[in-house]
């Protein structure tokens, strides 16, 4: 059994609506599966929601609601997302889905036995707002905590630990001999900078039930539940072995049984291949999550690939000034192909980007409209108009440009250059928009003598708009599939070895073609 590739996102704390950060996240991640899917890969994404926690605890009571029943609703809100989204994801998991439950039970049981875990008194500062125990270090100079860390209080209490600390000095040398395990390179620095510099604490995995209820027992000590980046780290390694990974499940041993086989043929998905996570959350992905791995036996992920964050208008979004990005309210208003667009095309994995509308509009109308659609609009019209929509003989003359096009673009691919990728696909638009002008074909048919020429130009537009609908579909694919359809072709644009040039068949006839972005005043 082939291992697939498996690539997550982060899952979504479910303490408040989707936002642009979740959706972007969560295209990025599509791309690169539906990427991976074209270059012929098997692949499996999986995204979901973190559930448990004091913040949901504090949310619900707020509302006067159950905890599971205002999860409920708030999970029904990012499933939707990845509707509205077109993602193609193989699974969405909620930490509240006793499929989880049981794989965290079966670590935390591991742990203990192997001697990770042990219980001792804490006295300390706590972070209400961030679920989290602060140090002297985050202190500011005249003793005070930042606003960020909302009401903190001094608590005593007895905890569980996890025995963190003792796997510094391995974990520093893992990220020196394993340098594409963070990316880009310069979050793996922050993270040996950190390392280098700091020593790492043991690690506070419980909360007494009687401070906080909402989140899975410790099987040891029923007394505590778990903590909630302990939980919601272990999603991605839960859901294969939920889904029948026996390789996955080995090192857990007597410690988990699968409560009933899986329906379908099991799953070879572990270790994940990425984990496509945000800039804030690199410390918990980059340093907690391999350690809890190696402590456990578990082979570790291949790559966490971290993104940034996106401003509105030069300025942090925030609800309470209102300058937010709503995906459903774009996609309702746009499309999900121009919302996707926009975002791979802005923002490269990696950097910090600025959502304005303005330059949404500016690229919606230069770069789809005026650019892509035009293209495939003017040539299906042109091949009706001059040949009653039939494919003339093969001409190649972009052939050359288009096999060099799907060649990067099986690079960036690999590299998860998603943004080079769409760059190298519109230079190949603009070519094919270039090349309209140059042969002039309207100037052609008004020509007898120029009729062969004329069919080597509406072949070769023709053809380009084949290959380009290919190229598009890990990013646009709801425009690829229409692309197909007004080319009167049944087949999928799914796989890049599609690209090969001259796969139109002369004599084919094509559809009619329909604006696939209209443009907008």
């Amino acid at each position: 059994m082939n291992k697939r590739f498996y690539i997550t996102t982060a899952i979504d704390y479910v303490n408040g609506e989707p936002h642009l950060g979740h959706a972007y996240e969560k295209v990025i991640a599509d791309v690169i599966a539906r990427a991976r899917r074209s270059l012929g890969e098997e692949v499996f994404y999986l995204t979901g929601t973190d559930e448990h926690g004091q913040k949901v605890q504090q949310a619900a009571a707020a509302e006067g609601k159950d905890p599971q029943a205002y999860c409920d609703e708030l999970a029904a809100r990012f499933q939707a997302l990845t509707r509205v989204l077109n993602l193609s994801n193989d699974e969405f998991i909620r930490t509240t889905q006793p499929r989880h439950k049981r794989v965290v039970t079966a670590l935390l049981n591991l742990l203990h036995a192997r001697g990770e875990l042990y219980k001792a008194p804490y006295r300390g500062w706590y972070s209400w707002k961030e679920e989290t125990f602060l140090t002297e270090r985050d202190r500011r100079p005249d003793g005070t905590f930042d606003p960020a860390w909302g009401e903190v209080r001094e608590i005593v209490e007895e905890n569980w630990y996890f025995r963190m600390s003792r796997y510094q000095h391995w974990l520093v040398e893992y990220l020196e001999k394993n340098p594409d395990f963070v990316q880009p390179d310069y979050r793996r620095n922050e993270v040996l900078g950190f390392l280098r510099s700091e020593a790492l604490e043991d690690l506070c995995i419980s909360r007494p039930r009687a401070r906080l209820s909402w989140g899975i027992p410790l099987p040891f000590d029923p007394d505590y539940v778990n903590y909630v980046w302990f939980d919601a780290l272990t999603n991605y390694y839960s859901l294969p072995v939920a889904l029948g990974d026996a390789e996955a499940a080995r090192p857990l041993g007597e410690f988990y049984r699968a409560e009933a086989p899986p329906t379908e043929a099991p799953l070879r998905l572990w270790p994940a291949d990425i984990h496509v996570i945000g800039k804030d959350i690199v410390k918990f992905h980059a340093v907690y999550w391999p350690i809890m791995l190696r402590a456990a036996g578990i082979p570790l992920p291949r790559q966490v690939l971290v993104h940034g964050w996106w401003q509105k208008d030069g300025a942090k979004m925030s609800k309470t000034t209102g300058n937010v990005v709503d995906p459903f309210a774009v996609v309702a208003d746009w499309g999900a192909d121009a919302f996707r667009y926009y975002v791979v095309r802005e923002l490269d994995i990696g950097p910090d980007g600025n959502w304005t509308d303005a330059g949404f509009k500016a690229r919606y109308q230069a770069e789809l409209a005026n650019g892509l659609g035009n293209l495939v609009n003017r040539s299906l019209a042109m091949l009706r108009r001059y040949r009653a929509g039939r494919v003339p003989a093969r001409s190649g003359e972009l052939a050359a440009e288009a096999g060099q096009t799907a060649a990067q673009l099986a690079d960036h691919w690999r590299q998860n250059r998603l943004q080079a990728g769409l760059i190298a696909i519109w230079n190949l638009v603009a070519r094919a928009n270039q090349y309209v002008d140059q042969t002039a074909p309207f100037k052609l048919a008004k020509d007898p003598a120029q009729a062969a020429r004329l069919d080597e130009v509406l072949y070769t537009l023709a053809e380009t708009c084949r290959v380009l609908a290919v190229m598009l579909w890990p990013y646009l694919p709801q425009t690829a599939e229409r692309i197909f359809q007004q080319l009167g072709l049944t087949g999928s644009p799914a796989r890049l070895s599609e690209a090969a040039w001259g796969g139109l068949p002369p004599g084919h006839t094509v559809g009619e073609p329909q604006p696939l972005f209209p443009r907008r005043d």
